[in-house]
């Protein structure tokens, strides 16, 4: 460090330290985020809506003294309304209805918690992700705690139910119109089957499989078909991106593109198994073309991380390209281009980008 005390801007070093100060207040509070995710107090809480400590915990099952704790934390962080007794009685703690939607209802479309149970999954990753960052070495999907593919299907679930339907598919030429008359989809990297048992509950002439490299994740996504009545028309399956077989009048990439060592690939293959007059869809997160421009982005810093932690550490294990989650539509449309697909375009863009091409 060459720098000495008589060039270095103190008023900024201050500034510096407050915010790196706030961001580890953040980093403490997301773990009992993630607690009250998980406990279920979030939920009780909503329920009860207003509550002393030992009406929580009564109703929560949980015990008294760490959720007094648990309360007062969220009210130091504003989470919670501190309802302080006049009197020097006993306090009661309220939870807004506009939190909880946030906080306590999954099927909100402001529901965003189960972030922090990915969270939870990463910092469990931490040393996997050390060595990686010093071998170069990758880590894939499977490796990383189990709280990663639960939390990811309750994030991208709130994402999903609000867009998919409403705007992803209206904006593809034709495809609201052909599954309503019935035809075969494909869901590449399918998880735990989310958006295909959407997309099955809704239009259920059509006949749907999820492929997946990851069993668990098959297992997860066949059990939740059957669940949601629609295992009469949907299949998950354990295959790769570049090795599923069958033919298809359209093949869906949800949020996993740039999850692949060989996106071209797996775009190259996806084009020899459509039909034809079939489509090859992905839904990407939003990216501009240039880190400066995505650097304006208010979330840059939470799809950086993301990419870094999870996207990017998949994809160099899963082969030789990283896109990354940030990859921007001039190189996604310059992978469908590679792949035999000119036609492709950005069919929408807002939280996502929704890219198609047909053949």
């Amino acid at each position: 460090m060459t720098n000495t005390t008589s060039t270095i801007d103190l008023a900024r070093v201050e500034a510096f330290a407050g915010q790196v100060s706030a961001d580890l207040t953040h980093a403490y509070h997301s773990i009992s985020v993630h607690l009250g995710d998980r406990l279920g107090l979030w939920r009780s809480l909503a329920d009860l809506g207003s509550a002393t400590s030992a009406e929580l915990a009564e109703r929560s099952g949980l015990a008294p003294r760490y959720v007094h704790e648990w309360l007062c934390v969220q009210a130091a962080a504003g989470y919670v309304v501190l309802d302080a007794s006049s009197d020097g009685g006993i306090d009661t703690f309220t939870l807004p209805a506009e939190h909880a939607m946030v906080l306590a209802d999954d099927d909100s479309p402001a529901a965003i918690v189960a972030g922090f149970e990915v969270a939870a999954a990463v910092w469990a990753s931490v040393d996997q992700l050390a060595h990686a960052y010093t071998t170069g070495d990758g880590i894939p999907w499977h490796a990383h705690d189990s709280r990663l593919f639960t939390g990811v299907e309750r994030f991208y679930g709130t994402i999903y139910r609000t867009s998919l339907l409403a705007e992803w598919v209206p904006a593809v030429d034709g495809l609201s119109e052909r599954l309503t008359a019935g035809i075969d989809v494909l869901d590449v990297g399918c998880g735990l089957g989310v958006p295909t048992i959407l997309l099955a509950e809704a239009f259920p002439k059509s006949r749907f499989v999820g492929v997946d490299t990851h069993a668990e994740s098959v297992e997860r996504a066949t059990a939740a078909a059957i669940a949601a009545g629609v295992s009469d028309r949907v299949e998950f399956r354990v295959a790769s991106a570049d090795d599923y077989d069958g033919s298809h009048d359209a093949i869906v990439f949800f949020d996993a593109l740039h999850d692949f060592g060989d996106p071209v690939a797996a775009l190259a293959h996806a084009r020899a198994s459509l039909r034809p007059g079939g489509q090859v869809i992905a839904v990407e997160p939003f990216a501009h073309d240039t880190l400066a421009d995505n650097l304006t982005n208010p979330v840059a810093l939470l799809f950086y991380s993301g990419s870094s932690y999870l996207c990017v550490p998949h994809s160099i294990a899963d082969g030789e390209t990283s896109l990354g989650a940030q990859a921007g539509p001039g190189r996604l449309l310059d992978a469908f281009r590679a792949a035999g697909l000119p036609t492709a375009r950005v069919a929408a863009t807002a939280a996502n980008l929704l890219l198609e091409a047909g053949v």
